[in-house]
């Protein structure tokens, strides 16, 4: 097989944005900019519709265990729509939380 061939192979099985980000090109820094996209997409998700107010230290522990969780998830955007679901729950969330604020008005 030529080095083509590996190449195009390897790109076949990457989603959307983790072919934004360049993974097929730069591995690295590839993988490190789709961690951030779904850690910063983690943290929306969570802040709309999850987060309650907490004390400083349970919140600190909860960012952590984010973190943490987004580094996992980063391995399973690879291949699977992790970001671009993400993106979907912050687009449906803030639709919501603009639609609720309507509302109360």
């Amino acid at each position: 097989m030529d080095e083509d061939a590996i190449m195009n192979a390897e790109a076949e099985g990457l989603t959307s944005f983790a072919m934004l980000v360049g993974v097929d090109q730069n591995p690295v820094l590839g993988f490190f900019l789709l961690f951030l996209i779904v850690t910063v997409l983690n943290i929306i998700v969570f802040n709309l519709g999850f987060a309650r107010k907490l004390p400083l230290l349970k919140n600190v522990i909860v960012y952590i265990v984010l973190i943490i969780g987004s580094f996992m998830l980063t391995f399973f955007a690879l291949g699977l729509p992790i970001a671009e679901g993400l993106t979907i729950a912050a687009i449906v969330l803030i639709i919501y939380k603009i639609r609720l604020r309507q509302t109360q008005r």
